[in-house]
């Protein structure tokens, strides 16, 4: 059984989640916290970032695209579970290009900022940069976040799924970004009623019914969070 370091509200560490278990691959968690690092934890990810993977032998494989490429490599699907990629070359490039999208440019424009200012400092001293969120920032980073959800409801209204007629690890990358934001209340599902359907769809799937249930300590989750018909 691998083992998945991770934090709840990590996206990237989510999405690996959400793959594993679609995968039906069993795996052993182990929360890192912010602020905190462990000792045991920079010997096998020097950069201190969630989420590392470490296999049956004890190798560390580091962040979320090299872990999925990984698993792909050294763990086929088990009969009856999905091919989160595509068979055909072209569509295989279009599945990756959205889940580099999604798990780079949707993070840092908009995501990564929420969650920083809204919960990560929640946990931080004042010498790590804790304290009140800066407001400013969260409103920039909730105008970035339109336009990726406005994109998210262009492509689901013309495919079935975000890169095409099947599930991808692009619909897994793009759903555990915004799960982490509408905890917060932050995703704005008034921009887009495809995206929505689309979200719906998602936190429906099995996967999604641990993470759901994750709680920030002090923080309620939004009315939509864990409402599979919001």
């Amino acid at each position: 059984m691998v083992t998945l370091h991770h934090h709840p509200f990590c996206p990237h560490s989510r999405f690996v989640r959400l793959v594993l278990f679609e995968r039906s691959l069993a795996f052993r968690l182990v929360e890192e916290r912010f602020g905190q690092k462990r000792k045991e934890f920079l010997a096998l990810s020097p950069e201190g970032a969630t989420p590392l993977l470490v296999d049956e032998t004890g190798a560390a494989v580091p962040g979320e695209d090299v872990i999925v490429a990984f698993l792909d490599e050294t763990r086929p699907s088990p009969p009856g579970s999905p091919n989160l990629l595509p068979s055909d070359p072209h569509a295989r490039v279009e599945a990756r290009r959205l889940m580099r999208w999604f798990n780079g440019k949707m993070f840092h424009d908009s995501v990564r900022w929420i969650l920083r200012e809204k919960i990560e400092r929640r946990f931080l001293t004042r010498d790590q940069g804790g304290g009140a969120p800066d407001m400013e920032v969260v409103h920039a980073a909730r105008a970035n976040l339109r336009h990726h959800l406005r994109y998210i409801g262009r492509l689901s209204a013309k495919r079935h799924w975000l890169a095409g007629e099947k599930l991808s690890y692009a619909d897994f990358a793009a759903a555990a970004q915004l799960s982490c934001v509408d905890y917060l209340g932050d995703a704005p599902w008034d921009e887009s009623q495809s995206a929505k359907d689309w979200y719906s769809r998602m936190k429906s799937r099995p996967g999604f019914r641990p993470i759901l249930s994750e709680r920030v300590p002090g923080l309620t989750p939004s009315a939509t969070y864990a409402d599979l018909d919001f």
